[in-house]
């Protein structure tokens, strides 16, 4: 799909942009923003997981949105889109690279799903609105970021148990910005943070129901490899035509 025309070209207007939509960011979960509003609600016993794979030589990003079923977490659906890389690599800046091929892969999507989790971070951002807070605003969807790294941010070590979770601060201001998260005893934790329209408890729950087995949530698990398997089948098809062939 082609990059929405509109869509920040240079840092500093995706800094600005940012600036612009911290403060519609909903952390609590409290306010009925979707009511409030046009946006239709989701399908609160659907929960999606989306995920990006690039392929920078050619250009090209594949996004994906898997359904799971939250109650079995067998899969619902899933959907694909392809596009151009819509912005540079730059810190703190990654959901400009990333989000209009994930909306339009929601887009595709014929079950609307109550709440999307997001492989990054939501609150736990410099400026506080990672990819998870940015698509939320968007999207008027529940959403929390469940990410590998801590980023920029501090924690002590988490207990060793499942469950077990410390704070993620930042450093600078010492507010608490997401939770270091044990899913799996012994293993290293997961980074969750608020996205949009969900508390953190809320967000660390949703997290430990969609890791039964692994590290990562299951909705992240579907998405990343679903988005890695659909890259790999477009490299295969733009190596004997044209990489305008995906738009």
């Amino acid at each position: 799909m082609p990059i929405p025309a509109d869509w920040p070209s240079t840092e500093a207007e995706a800094l600005a942009e940012q600036e612009r939509l911290r403060p519609l960011v909903e952390p609590t979960g409290e306010i009925g923003t979707v009511a409030a509003s046009s946006v239709p609600a989701g399908d609160d016993r659907l929960i999606a997981g989306v995920d990006v794979a690039y392929d920078d030589e050619r250009d090209l990003v594949v996004a994906a949105a898997v359904v799971l079923d939250r109650a079995t977490l067998a899969v619902v659906e899933e959907a694909t889109a392809t596009g151009r890389i819509a912005f540079p690599y730059i810190p703190g800046l990654l959901a400009f690279r990333e989000i209009p091929a994930v909306l339009d892969a929601l887009d595709a999507l014929t079950h609307r799903p109550g709440t999307v989790v997001c492989d990054g971070y939501g609150l736990a951002h410099p400026r506080r609105l990672g990819l998870a807070s940015h698509l939320g605003v968007l999207t008027g969807l529940r959403t929390l970021g469940v990410a590998k790294t801590p980023f920029t941010f501090d924690h002590l070590p988490p207990g060793p148990e499942r469950g077990d979770r410390t704070p993620l601060t930042d450093p600078v201001t010492g507010e608490e910005v997401g939770s270091a998260v044990r899913t799996r005893a012994g293993v290293k934790p997961v980074f969750v943070s608020v996205g949009h329209r969900i508390g953190l408890t809320e967000a660390v729950e949703t997290t430990l129901a969609l890791t039964p087995h692994y590290r990562l949530p299951e909705t992240t698990r579907h998405a990343d490899s679903l988005c890695r398997r659909a890259l790999t089948a477009l490299t295969a098809i733009t190596v004997n035509g044209s990489a305008s062939d995906v738009n």
